[in-house]
Order: C-alpha cells, then sequence, then structure tokens
C-alpha cells in the first residue's frame, strides 16, 4: 500500500550498492544454507568465533548479564564492571587486530556458504573497530566519552535497575560489588574525558547544560531515593532477602558514589567555562573524516555529507507531498504540511494527560498495539521469537537525555522480557496518532522480532547473534512501519497513517539535519528549526532528536539508508515471485543474522536468482 520514498535523481541502487567493502560471496536460500554440506574450515571459524564472542565477553560483564550468561563458570562476571580507561580502549582495539589476523588465516574458499557470510560479516566489523581506532578520542560511535547519551554516570544505573537480576543471596551481593565498582567506572570516565579535552575534543555548552541536569537527578537527592538503591531494595523485597543490604547499598552511594558524582560534575563545570556554542564535528581533529567513518560504521554505505544531504532533501519533498493528501482529505488544508502536523499534535482528543495516570494509560495502549500485531505475525513470519516483548517508561532519572523510543533485547534463557521503551517525560511529544508506528518500530516487527529472531537462532555463531549494523536493525524497523501499513494496520485510521508516514519523514529529515550539522557547518538552532518546521514534532522532542546527533554523528542516517535497502530488496524478490510470492520466505532472511547492507544485498539476490 504504502510505496518508498524516492531519492530525487539519486541512483539510489548504484549508491547503495557502493556500500560494505567485503568479499563477494555466492550464497543460497536460508532453507538450503540450513541443509548445505559444511565445508572443510567450517569448524575451525565456528570455533574461533566462539573464542572471540567469550573473549569479549570477558571484557564486557555488562553484556553478559544483558545475555543472561552471567552463570556458571561465568558467575564471577556478575560482580564486574567493564574497564572504561584508556588503556582499556586501548587493549580492545589491539583484540580487534589479533582477531582480524587470526580470522584472515582461515582459507575463505573452505568455507561452506553460510560460514562465508559469518566470516564476511566478522571481517566487517574488525575493521570498522580498528578503522575507529584511527581517531583517538571518544567513546565507540561518540567524539565525547561523556554525553547526555553516554557514561557510566548514565549508563550503569540504568543498567543496573534493569538488567542486574537479583533472585538470590549471590545476586544481591555482585550488585552489591557493582554498585562499590560505579565510582571507580566514573572516575576512569572523568579521566579519559579530561584527557580528550586536553586535544581539543569537548562536548558543546548546550550538551554540558544537560548533563548537568541529568547530574543533578542522581546526586541531589538522598541516597536511598536514587535509582540504584530505590530499585536493589525493591529487588531485595520481592526476593525476600535482608532490607540489612539496602542499608549497605545506600552507604556506598552516600560515601562513594556521591564524590565521585561530584568530581564528575567539577569537570564538568570546567568544561562548561570554556566551552563553544558549535555542534557538529566538523571541529573536531580529524573532525571531517571522522564524521565520514561513523556514517558509514552506522549505515554501512560509503556516502559524503553532500549525497546524504541531497537524499535527505529529495525524500522529504517526495513523503511531505503524500502527507498533504491524506491532510486535505481530512480537512486540513491551511498551512505548510508541518504547521498542520502541529495543529494535529495540539489536538486535545491526540493527546494523553500529562499525569502519571495519563502515562500509564499510554503505555497501555502500546501494549494493545503489541499484541495486535503479535496476532498477525504468522502473515508474514515463518519464525516467530519465543521471547515476550513489554512495553515500559524511560525511567523518569534519565528522561531528559534519552532517546524517544529504544529497545533491551530480552535475555537467552527467558529470565526477562524485551522490553520497549519509550519516553514519557512529556505525553505531548507523543501524541496518539504517532504510536502505533513506534510500537511497529521498538517492538513487532520491528526491533524485537529481528534482534531475538537472531539471538534465538542456533544455526549461526553466537557472535553473529547480536551483529550490530544499524543500517541494517534501523533499516529493518523502519521497514516494519510500512509493512504495517501494508498488513492493513491503518485501514479506517487515516490519521495512524499520517503518523506513520510523519515517522518516514522524519527519517529523511534526521538525514538533512545530520549532514546539515557535521557536513555543512549548520548550527544547533537551524538544525532544531529545520526539523520542526518540516516533520511538525514538538519543540521539546526536537531539540532532544538534535542534541542526539550532536553527540552521535551518522547514526540518525542508518534509519532511511537501510530502510530504501530493506524495501528495494523486497520489492525485487516479489516482483521474481510473481504469483508464487510467500513474504515468509522472504523474511525467513532475519534467521541468518546482522549483517552490513551490501552482504544483505549478495544474499537476497541469490536467494532471488
Amino acid at each position: 500500500m504504502a510505496e518508498m520514498a524516492g531519492a530525487g535523481g539519486i541512483d539510489r541502487r548504484s549508491m547503495l550498492r557502493a556500500g560494505g567493502a567485503v568479499a563477494a560471496t555466492a550464497v543460497v536460500p536460508a532453507a538450503v544454507i540450513a541443509q548445505a554440506p559444511a565445508g572443510s574450515g567450517d569448524a575451525a571459524l565456528r570455533a574461533l568465533l566462539d573464542r572471540f564472542f567469550y573473549d569479549r565477553l570477558a571484557e564486557r560483564p555488562e553484556q553478559a548479564t544483558a545475555l543472561g550468561l552471567d552463570t556458571g563458570e561465568r558467575a564471577g562476571l556478575r560482580s564486574r564492571l567493564g574497564d572504561e580507561t584508556r588503556a582499556g580502549v586501548q587493549r580492545s582495539l589491539a583484540r580487534s587486530r589479533a582477531e582480524q589476523a587470526a580470522l584472515r588465516r582461515i582459507d575463505r574458499a573452505t568455507l561452506s556458504d553460510s560460514a562465508a557470510i559469518d566470516y564476511d560479516v566478522v571481517d566487517y566489523q574488525l575493521k570498522l573497530a580498528i578503522a575507529r581506532g584511527a581517531f583517538d578520542y571518544g567513546s565507540g560511535n561518540s567524539p565525547y566519552v561523556l554525553s547526555q547519551l553516554s557514561g557510566p554516570y548514565r549508563s550503569i544505573p540504568e543498567f543496573l535497575d534493569g538488567q542486574h537480576r537479583v533472585a538470590s543471596r549471590a545476586d544481591a551481593d555482585a550488585y552489591l560489588a557493582r554498585l562499590s565498582a560505579f565510582p571507580r567506572a566514573i572516575d576512569q570516565s572523568v579521566e579519559r574525558a579530561r584527557a580528550d579535552a586536553a586535544k581539543g575534543v569537548a562536548p558543546p555548552d548546550f550538551v554540558l547544560d544537560r548533563m548537568v541536569l541529568l547530574l543533578a537527578e542522581l546526586r541531589d537527592k538522598p541516597a536511598a531515593e536514587t535509582t540504584p538503591v530505590k530499585g536493589f531494595v525493591a529487588k531485595l523485597k520481592a526476593a525476600g532477602l535482608p532490607p540489612a543490604l539496602g542499608v549497605q547499598a545506600e552507604a556506598i552511594m552516600t560515601s562513594a558514589v556521591f564524590p565521585a558524582l561530584d568530581r564528575q560534575r567539577a569537570l564538568v563545570g570546567d568544561l562548561r567555562a570554556k566551552a563553544t556554542h558549535e555542534a557538529g564535528c566538523w571541529r573536531l581533529p580529524q573532525g571531517d573524516a571522522l564524521y565520514a567513518h561513523l556514517a558509514e560504521a552506522s549505515s554501512t554505505v560509503p556516502l559524503s555529507g553532500d549525497e546524504i544531504h541531497r537524499l535527505g532533501l529529495a525524500q522529504v519533498a517526495e513523503i511531505g507531498a503524500r502527507i498533504d493528501t491524506i491532510l486535505k482529505a481530512q480537512g486540513m488544508t491551511s498551512g505548510t504540511v508541518g504547521e498542520r502536523l502541529v495543529a494535529l499534535n495540539q489536538r486535545p482528543d491526540q493527546l494523553f494527560a500529562n499525569t502519571d495516570a495519563g502515562k500509564t494509560a499510554l503505555v497501555a495502549l502500546l501494549d494493545t498495539q503489541i499484541a495486535a500485531m503479535a496476532r498477525r505475525l504468522p502473515e508474514q513470519f515463518s519464525y516467530v521469537p519465543k521471547a515476550e516483548v513489554v512495553a515500559r517508561r524511560v525511567p523518569p532519572a534519565i528522561e531528559a537525555g534519552a532517546p524517544g523510543g529504544d529497545y533491551q533485547a530480552a535475555t537467552l534463557d527467558g529470565s526477562r522480557p524485551g522490553v520497549y521503551f519509550i519516553n514519557l517525560k512529556d505525553t505531548f511529544d507523543r501524541p496518539k496518532f504517532g504510536l502505533a508506528t513506534l510500537s511497529h518500530h521498538e517492538a513487532v516487527p520491528g526491533h524485537h522480532l529481528q534482534v531475538m529472531t537472531a539471538l534465538e537462532s542456533k544455526d549461526i555463531p553466537l557472535i553473529r547473534r547480536r551483529s550490530g549494523f544499524s543500517g541494517y536493525s534501523e533499516g529493518w524497523a523502519l521497514y516494519s512501519e510500512q509493512l504495517a501499513d501494508e498488513m492493513g494496520m491503518f485501514d479506517g485510521d487515516p490519521l495512524g497513517r499520517v503518523g506513520y508516514l510523519q515517522s518516514l519523514l522524519f527519517r529523511a529529515t534526521r538525514l538533512v539535519v545530520d549532514s546539515g550539522l557535521h557536513a555543512k557547518r549548520w548550527s544547533r538552532e537551524k538544525a532544531t528549526d529545520y526539523l520542526m518546521a518540516t516533520t511538525g514534532i514538538a519543540r521539546n522532542r526536537s531539540q532532544n532528536e538534535i542534541d542526539r546527533y550532536v553527540v552521535w554523528p551518522g547514526q540518525a542516517t542508518s534509519y532511511k539508508i537501510g530502510h530504501t535497502k530493506w524495501v528495494e530488496l523486497r520489492d525485487a524478490a516479489k516482483a521474481k515471485a510473481g504469483a508464487n510470492w510467500d513474504p515468509r520466505q522472504f523474511h525467513s532472511v532475519l534467521l541468518l543474522g546482522g549483517m552490513p547492507l551490501a552482504v544483505l544485498e549478495r544474499v537476497v539476490r541469490a536467494r532471488i536468482a
């Protein structure tokens, strides 16, 4: 029903096929792959990749807990936190280089088709990790160690509350050990941020201002009321464990965590006194090269800032025209598309009360939307994950810096469901007409279905079950929004379809503002004004989004670039199949796990052939 937005003169097919410099491989359908004879090198590759996985897990204890793998011989990981030092970063880089050398000692010609995919995907990941090492500052996909979205001060309280289970005394002791290690992680990140500042790398003033608010939310309240303590006390009660353990947590928070937060707050104050208001990473050492790397690392397609910008402008125009047609049919004819979307957002019938009761009702609606789509999944998918997914509010302590929506995978052992988080700092930012599309994106058939299909697979190596390719996963989630529309989820609901198209428009607008900030030297204000005027998204949410793009350069481009590729491949497969089209066969590619878009294209086109 809904069609993909065009690229307005840019050859999308050749542009997207240029991505992912990985070795060419012949591939076959997933059903055949499962039955294909193993290559002579398959066993050696699988053993090597499993070793990579468990070696990395030892460095990332939080990931072991997130996956439910901190048990048995790895139970010791449950009481540890990762290394936030510069030495830890260098060790990780050295490990990536050693892994690449070990991988390339395996003769790729000896691998079966499925193992060759594993080889190519891991090789691509390693090349990205090694390339990131050329920029000796920041953390992962951000130029900054600390921001409103990154740093232990933000991630560890959320992790402890949301993912560290407390069902036994050993679990509780491990929690206290991690809470005791929290101050060290804060100090390690502060030391790295201070060293980066000496190189001329520090967040802009408005990011630092957001950090001040988030630090105050954690620091400026009694220890007993902080998330790490309050959440722990609730877990102790539920598990029937001694309340005295909660008193220990409160003492750790008061005597050790609070002083570390004070030291971080002092650093933020020092940086704020010297901060610039310039938003883009172009101002940083090797800033243009960093943006090119981060944009490709997220989308897995090498595009210049100018190419990203032109693609975005063309798609904004096309999607805006489609929304215009629907709004006019609803009698909304006055003003630009953005102005009419603002008016729709302001209608009382589209808003939940900005109260605890209103927010509870909103989350209940999301669970209803998840259930409605879950009943329809067998129409499109031959495999439906066993893990459930539930909707929850983003914890209020981190609402000021958190994205609008987020997905947290379920554990492999089934002890915790997948969670679709929604930021409800202000319900005005989440009008009713857009909620179903967000549910389709974050839960089903979006992130939850894609992520858990791979995680529950027994046919791909553990290291690939959580392959982090944003172009693939975010492209899939945006494709899922379109799929929901095509399945008739908005039949008889024109405003719901407007919400879906607004989501597409929002992602196309991201191409414009992300490249605007980092390649064309737009100001924060110009980017925010453009986002609001184009999409009709409320100012608070728009500002939050722009500030996210400032600290995660390039990541926002992955959604629409990935969506373009997924729809192109689906449409090609559908045209080839004709009357024999079965969407379940096409969607079974998810069983092969995440991959760069260039590898995805080879897999799908070989299946089409």
